[in-house]
């Protein structure tokens, strides 16, 4: 048998006021003249009774739905991409908002269907989310819904959270240098591809903090190894490289931990130790960092905290604007002093 909704007239009659006085209270309704005690014995009431406000109701009444549409690429499915949703949904939740959630891919015509679907259900705002950080090209929404973008930009300059790349170069690179480091190889540049915001519109800020750093202290790379393929795969190939030319260098700095994974097992092959005979440094904080022996020491990109400012952002009364959030440094044992 289906259990009757409970209705703001039980909690009123429960506590022993008026549905209006009721209303007042749970809606959070300035003017009221309660006393602290009706609005105490109203809220208890609520709770004993498991009151939910219908959002039917409440929408037609406001002209809000609290709800906020996510459209993600493939954020739901990566692990450590995932916690974007979790920043989201905590700062909903303490906002009364509910999110609606759908995944992508970079399909076009999936964007639209799922946008459309998101649309006819009247969100109060839209998040776009992407686990790397490109330009897309938002669809066609009403002009009076807020929308922003986490981990991407627009060629129409939509409000968007970014990881503060430039900083978490600078800071990777001064891992290295401070512990003696001057013959380092670089793993993972290319900034032909990073100047196409088609495919980053980051990395190339992560490469100035890096090259910044790098002139401060004097020092140019010992080697580089250009790739915009950030796999294990590169990775190997490349420290393979790096010790058939015989080139000596006592820290590699990797573009991403895949790099570094992959680099980690060509050394293996070759009886070198991390970080006795080189140390690693490396960005993003993958799952795999943490997996390494030793531990890989990486700058995090800071997903949660990107889904938490975005729904910030979008439920507060402060003016939508262009963020960089800070990139944690997790230091770990690859790293050595020289």
């Amino acid at each position: 048998m289906k259990q009757k909704r409970v209705t703001l007239a039980d909690v009123a009659r429960l506590a022993g006021v008026s549905p209006t006085a009721a209303s007042l209270v749970l809606n959070d309704r300035p003017g009221s003249r309660l006393s602290t005690d009706a609005a105490t014995r109203i809220r208890a009431a609520a709770a004993q009774l498991d009151y939910r406000p219908n959002p039917a109701a409440r929408s037609l009444r406001l002209g809000k739905t609290q709800t906020v549409a996510f459209l993600s690429d493939d954020v739901t499915v990566t692990r450590y991409a995932s916690a974007m949703i979790r920043g989201l949904l905590d700062v909903a939740e303490q906002h009364r908002h509910t999110v609606l959630i759908a995944e992508t891919g970079s399909n076009p015509r999936r964007v639209r269907a799922a946008l459309a679907a998101m649309l006819d259900r009247q969100p109060d705002a839209l998040v776009f989310g992407l686990m790397g950080a490109k330009q897309i090209d938002v669809p066609p929404v009403p002009a009076e819904l807020p929308v922003v973008l986490i981990n991407s930009t627009s060629p129409l300059d939509h409000p968007c959270v970014l990881p503060a790349e430039y900083e978490a170069g600078q800071r990777v690179a001064r891992v290295l240098l401070e512990a003696g480091h001057r013959d380092i190889a670089l793993i993972g540049y290319d900034p032909e591809s990073a100047a196409d915001p088609r495919k980053s519109v980051t990395i190339g800020d992560r490469y100035a903090g890096i090259l910044d750093t790098f002139a401060a202290y004097g020092v140019e790379p010992a080697w580089t190894y250009h790739s915009f393929v950030w796999e294990p795969q590169e990775g190997y190939a490349a420290m393979q490289q790096l010790i058939a030319g015989g080139v000596r260098v006592t820290a590699l700095l990797c573009l991403n931990d895949r790099l570094a994974f992959g680099a980690y097992q060509a050394m293996a092959e070759h009886g070198l130790r991390v970080p006795d005979d080189i140390s690693v440094a490396s960005f993003d904080d993958d799952v795999i960092a943490s997996y390494l022996r030793p531990g890989l020491t990486t700058a995090a990109i800071p997903y949660e905290e990107m889904g938490r400012r975005a729904m910030a952002m979008l439920l507060s009364d402060a003016e939508p604007e262009h963020l960089l959030v800070h990139m944690p440094l997790r230091v770990r044992e690859s790293v050595r002093e020289v």
